[in-house]
């Protein structure tokens, strides 16, 4: 069972955390599901240009509710909107793009990352359920930096923080930064790094929900996000 804890952030606050550390100017690939809710929380001031490998450049927020166009969708198949000068092209240009190293971030989602950065995020192995990589693979090895961005636990409370992936893996020793719910998690060379936790929650707490030993940052703080 996981841990009841009252003021874990939800997938809008998750999202805000993980955008506030793109850089202005960045290009970045939102991967599917709540890594699409980053472009939401980047103003265009910011001139972040975001990727979507189904081929766009200059992606915006995602559509509000009844201004969808449907010929006009994310990777994910979610309606979505372009910021001025957007581009559009195939799947070959797109793919160049990211295998070519033009990515300085990519947001995915995850089932585990390991203590090292390794990233599995396309199967459980659940023979039920078909996995689908799509373009994750690419994008983890293309991109400069990897953000992650999930839940600290699975639906029955395991860790995803793990020593170890025991899923299928996505790509290995990628991963910079995971973005969960309870924490803001740097993976360095010496291991997992707390940069920021909730309030409320100690490192002990954290810890217990987490397979790798955790180290605090020389600058770690509180985690605050906005009511969203």
């Amino acid at each position: 069972m996981t841990a009841t804890i009252l003021n874990r952030l939800n997938r809008e606050q998750m999202a805000w955390r993980a955008a506030q550390d793109i850089a202005g100017g960045a290009y970045v690939n939102l991967g599917i599901g709540m890594p699409e809710m980053v472009a939401n929380h980047v103003t265009p001031e910011r001139q972040v240009v975001f990727h979507s490998e189904n081929g766009i450049l200059g992606l915006g927020p995602v559509a509000a509710k009844g201004a969808e166009d449907f010929d006009l969708v994310t990777a994910g198949k979610k309606p979505a909107t372009v910021l001025p000068g957007a581009a559009y092209f195939d799947s070959a240009l797109s793919f160049a793009m990211i295998r070519g190293g033009h990515l300085d971030i990519a947001v995915l989602g995850a089932f585990q990352v390991s203590r090292t950065g390794d990233l599995a995020n396309w199967s459980t192995g659940n023979a039920s359920v078909t996995p689908a990589v799509g373009g994750a693979m690419d994008l983890a090895q293309g991109a400069r930096r990897v953000f992650v961005l999930t839940t600290h636990t699975d639906r029955d409370g395991a860790p995803k923080i793990v020593e170890a992936c025991t899923y299928p893996l996505t790509a290995t020793a990628i991963v910079t930064t995971v973005y969960t719910d309870l924490a803001v998690i740097d993976i360095t060379p010496d291991g997992p790094v707390v940069r920021e936790l909730i309030g409320g929650l100690d490192m002990d707490g954290l810890q217990a929900l987490t397979g790798p030993r955790l180290t605090p940052a020389a600058d770690f703080r509180v985690l605050t996000a906005p009511v969203l």
